[in-house]
């Protein structure tokens, strides 16, 4: 489980103006970049999630960008340095949209329970959204063994831990407002992630299998409901 790890003291969320920008356009990062290192980043994103880390050879890369092997050292050290910095722009990108939706979602209860639902809703919606990015998340969790701890170590602070930090925020938003009773807004956080997100994201394989809107519906609305049972305030 991708978010699964402890994380730090909760922050208040940090939100991208250009957060919710699909993997198809170009991401906030790529700005001001060169042109062949935009195709180098949006090729070896496509190549690795089809292929894996381990197989996937900078030969596959350069065909892919339409570049040569000596244009893609140009830019990046080696594959490992090609492939970090694919996951880590990926995982920022998620998680600054993650913060966005919850932002949209949390700021301002009418009914919790719906609201929550809606939130969960447009969360599992980034598996479509950021496609190619879930495809590398798959390949991280498949090759854990073959990648640097240092690389997993700084996918999951970019990713994962950051969008844990912004579901402990508003739970502990939701417990100072009153709206449910949260003695350790982690936890809270942790179970929100694991009965809505996690429960469409990994029977589906981040995306890979699919699920019908109805059931995903299903899931979410049930994963709520379990949710609420645990930290509903008693009436």
């Amino acid at each position: 489980m991708t978010t699964e790890h402890p994380a730090p003291a909760a922050t208040a969320p940090a939100v991208s103006p250009d957060a919710t920008a699909p993997d198809a356009a170009p991401a906030a990062g790529h700005r001001g970049m060169p042109e062949k290192r935009v195709a180098i980043t949006r090729a070896a994103r496509t190549v690795f999630g089809r292929e894996g880390f381990t197989r996937t050879s900078v030969d596959a890369i350069a065909a892919e960008a339409g570049v040569s092997k000596r244009t893609i050292y140009n830019h990046f050290a080696d594959k490992e340095q090609l492939f970090q910095s694919v996951v880590l722009e990926g995982a920022t990108s998620v998680a600054a949209t993650q913060a966005r939706i919850a932002d949209r979602h949390l700021r301002k209860i009418v009914d919790l329970r719906t609201d929550l639902v809606d939130f969960g809703l447009e969360r599992v919606d980034s598996l479509t959204t950021f496609a190619e990015h879930w495809a590398l998340v798959r390949t991280i969790e498949a090759e854990a063994l073959h990648i640097r701890p240092a690389l997993l170590e700084a996918w999951q602070e970019a990713g994962p831990r950051e969008t844990h930090r912004v579901l402990t925020h508003w739970m502990t938003e939701f417990a100072e407002r009153g709206l449910l009773v949260v003695p350790d807004p982690e936890e809270a956080a942790r179970m929100l992630n694991l009965l809505t997100f996690l429960a469409v994201a990994q029977p589906t394989f981040y995306g890979a299998l699919p699920m019908s809107a109805e059931r995903i519906a299903e899931v979410v609305d049930h994963g709520v409901a379990a949710f609420l049972a645990v930290y509903a305030v008693p009436r």
